[in-house]
Parts: structure tokens; sequence; C-alpha cells
């Protein structure tokens, strides 16, 4: 688009830096609006760590809207939405500080349109409907990540888990409804909100996440950060999420023990920030829980085998792509590398019972030369199939059919830069 716009971006989480799945993806479309676009991005810190880079995207957008959430304190205050029967993410996410910038940001400039990233934030949009255009990016369904999470978890959390997943699924369908495009990371996410959501059909579209292949490639500059002699399996993401704490607890206590029976100089590294206490409790002579890395590259580069068993996951997974483009091929479940579509032979090796990611891997470590050659091949496919220009071009389409004939010339910065 050759006319520059002024965009409303509502973020639920900073959008910096980008190093856990949703700020990977928030960050992406962050940069690819400030492309064409003059953004307006109002989000919120919940990682007093994060305020220091706030400079990074101040020089991105042309106004800055943080509000604090500190998560001990924002989930109590959530609780209200069983008193007033809303789900308890948006509450979670309800700010007067944030809702008087929205205001002030549309009573003061000529905004275009508005993109909101993940559905709590769409709670800031609805009023300025339908004067403003909403643009809605729910990454996954969420509503049905709670509803899958209820299963795994005692009374009374099973209960709120139930009840969120079904608040929230009839909230996600009235924010598409209200929408002019809505999008989901994959097409099985995409059939499964319609399945849920009917009268979405047609309204709600796929747009896929990518990988900076730029920054996620070996380099030979990166040292080892293993022990002499050591085989590392490895896994990468936030470690205060409750799929990757589920996930590595499940390789430890069902896949480990096999592995080291025929390779006992194996050491399972679990990379990654906020490591829950239970996930700390892991830690052993075959289990290294490392919390923060300044960079996981070199732990992807240097690895014997990458996996990741996400028994409860949503969407694709930035973690499987960034190992691909670093070269490895990973052993995962299924619903995971379908949403991604590589195949076997590609670097992308399926397994969802135990028994078959310890199949999995042997033939990873006992065949290096195999799995160099996977390697190669994973990250070839990356390259040709997950980049994010590619992907995020679709609401480039959809962002111009929402303005109207006179707003290039409505903008000042269009009409200086015709």
């Amino acid at each position: 688009m050759a006319a520059v716009s002024n965009i409303l971006f509502l973020v639920h989480r900073l959008p910096y830096p980008p190093n856990k799945g949703d700020k990977v993806r928030s960050y992406h479309l962050l940069r690819h609006l400030q492309k064409n676009h003059r953004v307006f991005l109002g989000t919120f810190i919940d990682d007093p760590d994060d305020v220091q880079h706030l400079p990074v995207l101040q020089a991105m957008c042309k106004d800055l809207h943080v509000e604090h959430i500190e998560p001990r304190s924002a989930k109590i205050k959530s609780l209200s939405g069983l008193l007033t029967g809303e789900p308890l993410t948006l509450t979670y996410y309800r700010n007067a500080g944030m809702q008087r910038w929205v205001q002030q940001t549309v009573a003061e400039h000529k905004l275009q349109a508005c993109v909101v990233f993940s559905s709590a934030m769409a709670q800031y949009a609805q009023p300025l409907l339908p004067d403003l255009p909403m643009l809605v990016d729910f990454v996954d369904v969420d509503s049905a990540k709670w509803t899958q999470y209820a299963p795994a978890h005692r009374w009374p959390l099973s209960m709120v888990y139930r009840r969120e997943g079904r608040r929230l699924l009839a909230y996600e369908r009235a924010v598409a409804a209200q929408a002019h495009c809505s999008y989901f990371v994959t097409p099985n996410e995409t059939a499964l909100f319609v399945s849920q959501a009917p009268e979405a059909k047609g309204r709600v579209q796929s747009m896929g996440n990518g990988v900076d292949c730029d920054f996620f490639k070996p380099d030979a500059r990166f040292a080892t950060p293993f022990e002499q002699g050591e085989e590392a399996l490895v896994f990468t993401g936030a470690m205060d999420y409750w799929p990757n704490i589920d996930g590595v607890s499940w390789f430890v206590a069902d896949m480990l023990p096999h592995l080291l029976a025929s390779h006992p100089s194996l050491r399972f590294y679990i990379v990654g920030r906020s490591p829950s206490p239970q996930v700390k409790a892991l830690a052993g002579p075959h289990v290294v829980v490392t919390g923060t890395v300044p960079d996981v590259r070199p732990y992807l580069q240097h690895a014997s085998a990458v996996v990741a068993p996400l028994r409860v996951a949503r969407g694709i997974q930035n973690k499987i792509l960034e190992a691909m483009a670093m070269q490895q091929p990973v052993v995962t479940v299924n619903s995971c590398a379908d949403a991604i579509g590589a195949s076997a032979g590609q670097g992308l090796l399926r397994a969802d019972k135990p028994e078959e990611f310890v199949t999995a891997l042997l033939g990873l470590l006992e065949s290096p030369a195999d799995r160099a050659a996977l390697g190669e091949r994973a990250r070839h496919y990356v390259e040709h199939e997950c980049s994010w220009q590619a992907h995020l071009k679709k609401i480039d389409h959809d962002l111009a059919s929402t303005f109207a004939p006179s707003d290039a010339s409505a903008n000042p910065i269009a009409t200086a830069t015709a």
C-alpha cells in the first residue's frame, strides 16, 4: 500500500523482546505494520525486566502506551468476572488507564483501523465500532485451551477452567461477528473455531507463523554450552506456561529413563525463562533447568536432539520452527507437526506415545549422519515455507479494504509522501 495510514495496535503483552511464542508473533506483526503505517501501540508489561526494552518499541511507533500488570494481583482482580458473568481473561486485562489512552488517541488522531492481538484486547476496540474497523488476530482458540486444561487439574481449578472455556468461547464468537476480519494461526485452529462458531464461516481465515531464518541459523561462532562427552536433549520455551510444564514433566517421567538405559551420558536441558517450582523440581543428575539464557541458539545448534513433547498445545509452535531453522530435526506430537506441515523426511518426526518418542530419539542419537541430513532438510523447509512476510501479507489486503477512498487525502503523511 502506497499511502501511510494511522493504525491502532492493541496487544496483551509487550511485543518485545520476541523471546516467547505470542511475543514472537506480535513483534513480527508490529514490524510488518510499521513498514507502511503509523502505529499507535497500546500494550501491557507483565515482566519488570521488559521495561528496559521500551526504547526499541518507541522507535517503531508513532505513540506507545504501556500499562503494568502484576500477574498475582491481576489474577485476584480477575475473579470479579465470577460475579459479573464475564470471562476471567477479560477482567484480568481490564485497565482504566488503557481505556483512557485509547479514547484520547481516537479523539486526537484520524485512525483508519484497529488491529487487535488476542481476544482480551478487543474490549478496548469494541466501543469504537463501527466507526473504526477492527481486525482481530486471535492466534489460537483460547477458549479450547482452557477447556483442555480442565481434566488435568483438580477441583476447583477444573471447574474454573471449564467455565472459562464456555464464557470465553461466547466472547470470541461475539468478537468475530463484529470484526472486519479475524485470523487464527493454522487452518486446523480456524476449522476448530468454525466448528464451535458456525456463524463465523467465511469471516475467519488462517494466518500462519514464520521464523526469522537470518537470525536463527547455524553459526560456527556459537560455542557449545554443554559439557564435554554428554549428549544433550533440548527443550526450549517459557517455563511458567502450563503446556510446557506438562510437556517436560511427561518427558522426564516417561521417556528419559528409557533413553538413559542405552545412553547414560544423556542430559535433558530445559531452556527457558521463569521455571515454575514444578519444573525446578525436575533438576537432577540428568536434567538441567537453565532458567533465562542470553541466547537459545547455541543450545539448539549443539544439541544431540531437540524435543517438543507437548500434550496440550495450540497452533504453530515457534520453538519447533526455530530449532528447524537452526538445522535440527525435532521430535514432537502429531498435533504440533500437523500445524507446521513438514514431514519426517523434512526433519519433523512424529510421536504421540512415550515409546514412539524413545524410538525416534534413539534413531537420531545413534545415526549422526542421518540426523545431520534431516537437519539440512528442516532448514530448507522453513526457509521456503515459513517466512513471516509470506504469512503476514494477508493482513495488507484486509486493511486496505477498510480504508475509505478519502483516507489517503485526509492523512497528512499520505499527502506529504504522495
